[in-house]
Order: C-alpha cells, then structure tokens, then sequence
C-alpha cells in the first residue's frame, strides 16, 4: 500500500484543482468548486434502490475522458450501478486534461461517476488508478494512496488461473504521444469534432428507436492508417509484457476493445466510454471477456458482443 496523502496536495495539480478535487478526495462536487454553489443531489445517492449488481471479480475502466463532451458518463453510471467487483482497475484518461484546460466542463453525471467509484471504494473494491496521456498530471502521484484510491504508474494483476498481466495505460509505447506531441493534440482537436458528430448522430438515432452505434468507430477503421496504427500497437504492447516476463498485458489508450493471442501473449484492451462503451472483465470463474455495455443493456441481446479467453 502507497503513502497516504491530503487532497489538499492535489491543488497543485496540472489537470486543475476543481477536478483532481472531484476525483479521488470526493470532498465536494465538482459543480459545486465549479460554481461555488450547494451542490445538487447526487443520483449515486440513490444506489440502495438500484438492481442487484452483477458480480465480476475483477473490471477494467479506460479512456472515459470526464470532463470532456465526448464521455457517455450516463452510460457509464449505468455500467457501474449494475456491475461490482472486488477489483476496479482505472486504466487511464479517466479526466481528460487536455479538453479540461481548453474549457471548464463537468456536468452532474461526470460528477455522480466520480461519486459511485469514491462509493465502491468505501465499499471494499480495492481500486488502482494508473494515469493516462490525458490525465498524465496525476503521474506525479503514483504510488500514493488517495482515502481508499491506490494510483501507480503500471500495475501487475494475477487472475484466477494466476496468469500475470501486466497493467498500463499505453501511451507511453505510443512514438506519437512521445516524440510528437504537437500532432497528438492536433490529432485530439480533430477527434473531438469526430464525436461532436458522433452525438448529434446518435441523438437522431435514438429519436427513430434505434440503438446506440459508434459513427467514429465506424471511420476509424475505414482509414488504413489508423488500422496499421492499432496492429503495431498491439504488438509492442506484448513485447513488452513479455519482456516483463508476464502472460499477458492490459491497456487502453487507442479506445479499441479487444482480446487476443499474439505469439503467445494475451493482448487485452478495454476500450473506452466514448465511443465503444465497453470494459474488460474477469469472471468469478476466471473468463477474461470484452463487454460492450449498449448491447447488454439492449432486451434482445442478453448476451454481450464479445471476445473471451481464458484467465
């Protein structure tokens, strides 16, 4: 266990102290450091009435990106208010920095998010948080703990079965994000217009009764270049968790979902909450499976669209 420390630290932080705030010490509202008004009442102040929640033993969250216009934090709260476990690995971009510092956002469902987790925690749910590219400021305090939050910068889990995966966000095996950096946030301003469209897009589709389909998803394997991007990606991921002498590996990062074996090393990425809606997780019998939330929560599809592989 990490050192303990005050979230008053946290107003040094480079994401802003109103969300940092907001995060791991869960002392007040963001709308309400936003506003300086009272805050308003949390629905996750409603979680005793909620449906009996689906066991895993352990899940994996990334790239929700709260405080941006692109989080499903609805969709999310959701996700969490039906699902538990007594792991919850936070794989990064969980706020997004480089959208918060562009403009304060942070409605009350980024809010009730932030809350439910605080809550799971409270609860018994042993919580890491490993920073990503967009929350990289909260990098200066890994392994310290926040109240029930551990953050570190990678993390090693072993499932059932004990294989050993290796846990990181990604972006630091990304030569974009590392050597290019100027064109990683041109590539984020052009992403955003992306899922401004993707929304409107899906608000006209939920009017005509359709269910939720990601138009980003869709152009991002339309482009070659984004498909080549995401293979080799996969592969340096692998090579390093084999390097590390680890079964396999768990990112985010590239808000693709997927399981799969490359040269004998498990590749797991869980995706993200703004464009695939999905997470990874592991079975109280031990089965690593890919969930897309959407499709779950769909009446005619009781069982998810997935990936599995055996822990």
């Amino acid at each position: 266990m990490g050192q303990k420390t005050s979230a008053t630290s946290l107003f040094r932080h480079p994401l802003g102290a109103r969300a940092a705030t907001a995060f791991l010490s869960g002392s007040a509202t963001a709308d309400a450091l936003a506003t300086h008004e009272p805050p308003a009442a949390s629905a996750t102040q409603h979680d005793d009435h909620e449906p009996s929640a689906h066991r895993y033993r352990t899940i994996w969250l990334s790239d929700i990106h709260l405080g941006s216009s692109g989080c499903q934090a609805t969709y999310l709260l959701d996700f969490l208010r039906h699902n538990d476990s007594e792991y919850l690995y936070l794989v990064g971009d969980i706020i997004d920095g480089w959208q918060l510092k562009k403009g304060w956002y942070w409605p009350q469902a980024h809010n009730d998010v932030v809350q439910k987790i605080l809550r799971k925690a409270r609860k018994g749910t042993q919580v890491v948080y490993i920073p990503g590219n967009h929350d990289e400021g909260a990098r200066q305090f890994c392994d310290l703990a926040f109240g029930d939050i551990q953050v570190r910068g990678e993390a090693f889990h072993t499932t059932l079965s004990g294989k050993r995966l290796w846990v990181v966000h990604g972006d630091l095996f990304d030569g974009v994000i590392q050597h290019a950096k100027w064109l990683a946030y041109l590539g984020d301003t052009l992403y955003t217009l992306i899922l401004v469209l993707n929304r409107w897009f899906n608000r006209i589709r939920s009017r005509l009764g359709f269910q939720y389909w990601s138009l980003s998803q869709y152009l991002k394997h339309q482009v070659k270049n984004a498909v080549n991007f995401i293979s080799q990606f996969e592969t340096v991921m692998t090579d390093e968790a084999r390097r590390r002498g680890c079964d396999g590996v768990v990112c985010g990062h590239i808000h693709k979902a997927e399981i799969r074996d490359i040269d004998g090393v498990l590749y797991c990425n869980d995706g993200d909450w703004v464009e695939s809606l999905s997470a990874l997780v592991e079975t109280m019998e031990g089965e690593l499976k890919v969930v897309y939330w959407t499709a779950m929560r769909t009446p005619s599809a009781a069982v998810s669209r997935k990936t599995k592989a055996t822990a």
